[in-house]
């Protein structure tokens, strides 16, 4: 295992920028405790923020070389994508079913809905009606490995594309189906294009269960699959909407759109931006963003970082239950929110908000 380092003053050179200009925006944007948070907060001194590192050769950063991104190329980069007042929503599109015996659809999206309001505070984020796997007319296949429904990204982006509203700042689908990019492929978790403003994610290796050998998602060897007859997906298993998947759709849909924004893999620190290579890796790295990349989004976005924080740490603490009754067997019940697994998160935005107001 090693760890990866910069200096103090390189990591405020990233942060603030060599070139008047950015600077001078920096001082106008922050007021001197955000400063004081975003300046002081850095490692070793600092709990907040932690070092990357990189705990064998199949983490992201050793096997994908990138040029590494500050805030000044950020804010230079000409293809970055900023909401406008015409274009200032994300549009979330679900696609096949999301629901177990505990938790609906329309439940469970409503949690990453609100999510995604705190996360990207200020914008508006809206639900299109969820979609059948029928209606995007995609690709799909068995994996030769797991074993399990493949459903083709690009098929699926070409799908998106032709239903964007013209408000969007972004549109992206999310599924519980797993994802494949080229036959050649294993298997992808997301596929984005910066251009387009669109994504497509997959949840589906975010079940704990995913990788066993009992996991309920595998087809028998012998079902046949006939491209066009989508009745394979009616009985698609579903997994259990539990606090670590809940966790973990939240961390990849706020990173997946976080590079539709102009925002590249962070490199710096410890950050929801940083690359993934696999679920273990993506497991150690926290729900928000580091110093550099919280710059990069603010600018995009305008947000006050307090607010911003107070948000998120209201939809932990929001009520335990949500709004929605469920029904089983003729008997309604509200459903807790999972959150166990955001504990840790919770008491890092207090410290944050700590020294945001004193």
């Amino acid at each position: 295992m090693r760890t990866i380092q910069y200096s103090v003053q390189d990591l405020k050179k990233a942060l603030i920028s060599e070139r008047e200009d950015l600077c001078k925006l920096y001082q106008r944007t922050f007021s001197s405790r955000e400063r004081h948070l975003l300046e002081n907060s850095f490692p070793p001194d600092s709990p907040l923020f932690k070092f990357i590192t990189i705990h064998s050769s199949s983490d992201w950063i050793p096997s994908h070389p990138e040029a590494i991104q500050d805030f000044e190329k950020f804010y230079t980069n000409p293809y970055r994508s900023t909401p406008t007042v015409g274009k200032n929503t994300i549009y979330v599109q679900p696609i096949g079913s999301f629901g177990d015996s505990a938790v609906s659809t329309a439940e469970y999206i409503q949690w990453l809905k609100e999510y995604c309001e705190a996360y990207y505070y200020g914008l508006h984020v809206k639900i299109l009606d969820p979609v059948p796997v029928s209606d995007t007319s995609c690709t799909f296949r068995v994996n030769d490995y797991a074993q399990n429904l493949q459903i083709h990204a690009g098929d699926l982006l070409r799908y998106l594309k032709k239903k964007k509203p013209r408000d969007a700042f972004c549109t992206v689908g999310i599924t519980l189906i797993d994802l494949y990019p080229q036959e050649s492929w294993n298997f992808i978790f997301g596929q984005a294009s910066l251009t387009e403003g669109m994504g497509i994610f997959s949840f589906a290796r975010y079940d704990n269960d995913f990788y066993s050998s009992t996991y309920k998602g595998r087809l028998k060897k012998s079902q046949k699959l006939t491209q066009g007859d989508y009745s394979i997906f009616q009985n698609h298993y579903t997994p259990p909407v539990t606090s670590i998947l809940l966790f973990r759709s939240c961390s990849t849909l706020t990173h997946e759109i976080g590079h539709i924004f102009g925002i590249q893999h962070c490199q710096w620190l410890q950050c929801v931006m940083q690359g993934s290579n696999h679920l273990e890796e993506s497991d150690r790295g926290p729900l928000d963003l580091c110093p550099i990349c919280l710059r990069k989004l603010q600018c995009a976005a305008g947000f006050n970082l307090a607010e911003r924080y107070k948000a998120l740490l209201s939809w932990i603490d929001k009520s335990s239950f949500s709004s929605d009754l469920h029904t089983v067997s003729g008997a309604q019940f509200h459903i807790q929110r999972p959150v166990e697994a955001f504990m840790e998160s919770r008491e890092w935005l207090l410290k944050c908000l700590q020294i945001l107001e004193g």
